[in-house]
């Protein structure tokens, strides 16, 4: 039983009529304790054969454990779009709903290999020299979630220090408590510096290029110690409560 229908499916070939260079899809998948592994594994196939340009490759997060850790692969289902170089471009989570848009999205941008940014933010994010980990929390049926994981992505392209990930909230429940995200899209960057919801790309670049400063650094650091210390102390009295009501 197909996932994309065929109206989808002419949409999509549309999409990737003028795809000018090769792009690799690589999908990890594990056999046991993954809810959407197979779902996404058959959804990127069906994808990547809608399109000349496009290869697909499928490993195992276990068995295939040194490619793996190549790609910093710690979770799954996983999705890379990448063209002759990695450009750190990374789906935790089936990219269904609202998220498909970003994935066909993220495979016309490394098959034009451009960022798509503008002129200034590509400028800016040409200071950062130290690594930079991005991860944008959503669900299927966020409508503003897309937006965010284009421009964590299109700034993986941009730049070789970016790492950016979706992360789909659901299916990493721990993660997403970890974060404290309520809310989506919660965007943190390099464990520290947080951003609710959708914002303009100028606003994103500023935020990322904290990392370059070490004042604003202990700032956001400081800020999220609080912050984890008020989650820790939440979940302690929630399960105060739960013990008193039994």
């Amino acid at each position: 039983m197909a996932l994309l229908d065929a109206h989808t499916r002419e949409e999509v070939r549309r999409l990737l009529t003028d795809l000018k260079n090769p792009v690799r899809l690589l999908v990890f998948t594990q056999n046991i304790d993954c809810m959407y592994c197979r779902e996404t594994r058959q959804l990127v196939e069906e994808v990547a054969a809608l399109s000349d340009q496009i290869t697909l490759e499928v490993y195992n997060r276990i068995t295939d454990q040194e490619i793996a850790e190549r790609y910093g692969i710690d979770k799954t289902p996983a999705v890379v779009i990448e063209g002759d170089q990695d450009y750190g471009i990374r789906y935790f989570g089936i990219p269904s709903g609202y998220e498909f848009g970003s994935l066909i999205e993220d495979i016309r941008m490394v098959g034009a290999r451009d960022s798509g940014l503008s002129p200034s933010s590509r400028k800016r994010l040409a200071q950062i020299q130290t690594p930079v980990h991005i991860q944008v929390f959503v669900t299927p049926t966020c409508p503003y979630c897309p937006r965010m994981v284009r421009l964590a992505h299109q700034a993986a392209m941009e730049s070789p220090w970016i790492r950016a990930d979706m992360v789909e909230a659901m299916e990493f429940p721990e993660l997403a408590d970890y974060y404290g995200v309520y809310g989506v899209p919660r965007t943190v960057i390099n464990e520290v510096i947080h951003i609710e919801g959708a914002v303009p790309e100028g606003y994103f670049v500023n935020e990322l290029l904290k990392v370059m400063d070490p004042e604003a650094m202990a700032r956001a650091r400081a800020a999220w110690e609080r912050m984890r210390y008020e989650l820790a102390s939440a979940h302690a009295h929630h399960h105060h409560h739960h013990e008193e009501e039994e």
